[in-house]
């Protein structure tokens, strides 16, 4: 067996961790180009910081989930304050943002140039300037991914920019960050990190040490993303639900992901749906499909037991089957409110063009198994209905 591990520079956890980013930044540089989300005012406490340790900086707020022409506003602006150090604060479209911004500091070129699918898919060639990433969310792990996701309006997909140079220098984890996250957005970033870390722990291209930290993450997640969702105060569940996210990082950053995230793409593009909930609204369909298709065509695949590993994790059960870890997820997305997906604009005339906009994701290619397009197009309709 061969494999290979990457990921941040250094890893920081803990709560208060966050009053350690000044004086890690002021390490670094005096001079910082710092993405937030849509609210620069909840950056605040960290840009206070920056100005004690008498670092310079120039704030850059993420309206929306990231799209190229977001991306290259930042990028233009950050070239022109000619930063040395990229911190980005908030949610993962945020990260996203700083990952290129930082990539394309030091690469020249336009963004397409770097882009998947869409763009040429060029390779970086000189390491992005140093890269501090703070998430104040729990679900997409992208402080320890090596890509950035962006939305392509024009194409009506979502993309990757990807790169092992990504890797952010410093990962600063507080979970306390995460306190004031509303219920919605609590279950879409949860869901988000449970479906990561399910995908890579079956995926064709897992390892031991995705395995083990996938198994972690999915422990914290089941006992903890429902307690969260139902009381944000809940400091432990808080705590669970920041490491299950930091975790299905590491491990997709090291593996490969699944058919729920290669459909997730295309219908990123096309729907205005969190990515969390379309891929809580898969999920369980994909599940299905996986099994059954195994089942039917690869009965001696070692990704059956995985699927029985998943049941018995997220149940606490040590008897139960893939089918009752099925329900399990059905039965949280149903308490966590998802609406079914044609109520979030999907249309059944799309489902084609979708499947087969699915099959150039790198995703798909870390299915189990590979589903034909019938498997998939049924994935989408059951994920349209809501008790499907």
């Amino acid at each position: 067996m061969n494999f290979e591990f990457a990921t941040a520079t250094r890893i920081i956890f803990g709560p208060g961790s966050i009053q350690q980013a000044a004086s890690l930044a002021a390490q670094i540089a005096s001079s910082a180009f710092v993405v937030t989300g849509r609210s620069i005012e909840r950056a605040m406490p960290l840009l206070e910081q920056l100005s004690i340790h008498r670092i310079k900086y120039v704030p850059f707020g993420v309206p929306a989930e990231p799209t190229t022409a977001i991306a290259k506003q930042a990028i233009q602006q950050a070239r022109q304050t000619k930063a040395a150090l990229v911190i980005a604060v908030g949610g993962g479209s945020a990260l996203d943002t700083a990952k290129v911004v930082a990539s394309m500091l030091t690469n020249s070129g336009e963004l397409e140039d770097y882009l998947e699918v869409v763009g040429k898919g060029k390779k970086l060639t000189q390491a992005p300037v140093p890269y501090i990433a703070i998430p104040t969310t729990a679900g997409t792990g992208a402080e320890v991914t090596n890509n950035s996701v962006l939305g392509v309006p024009e194409y009506h997909r979502k993309v990757s920019m990807r790169s092992p140079l990504m890797l952010p220098y410093i990962a600063l984890v507080d979970p306390e960050l995460t306190y004031s996250m509303p219920p919605p957005l609590t279950a879409s970033t949860g869901l988000d990190a449970l479906t990561q870390l399910l995908e890579v722990y079956v995926s064709n291209k897992a390892n031991p040490l995705t395995d083990a930290v996938c198994k972690e993450g999915l422990k914290r997640a089941a006992r903890s993303l429902r307690l969260a969702y139902e009381n944000g105060a809940n400091h432990a569940a808080r705590q669970d639900m920041a490491l299950a996210s930091l975790f299905s990082g590491l491990a997709l950053a090291n593996a490969k992901l699944g058919a729920v995230h290669g459909l997730a793409g295309p219908l990123g593009g096309l729907i205005a749906a969190p990515h969390g909930v379309i891929c809580a609204r898969l999920l369980p369909y994909v599940m299905h499909a996986n099994v059954n298709a195994l089942l039917s065509r690869e009965p001696y695949s070692p990704a059956l037991a995985r699927f029985d590993d998943i049941a018995q994790i997220l149940t606490g059960n040590l008897a139960a089957k893939a089918l009752d870890g099925l329900t399990w997820v059905r039965n949280l997305c149903s308490a966590l409110k998802l609406p079914p997906l044609d109520e979030l604009g999907l249309n059944e005339k799309d489902f084609p063009a979708i499947v087969a906009d699915s099959r150039k994701s790198s995703s798909m290619k870390g299915n189990p198994v590979e589903l034909t397009d019938d498997e998939l197009i049924e994935v989408l309709k059951k994920a349209c209905k809501q008790n499907a």
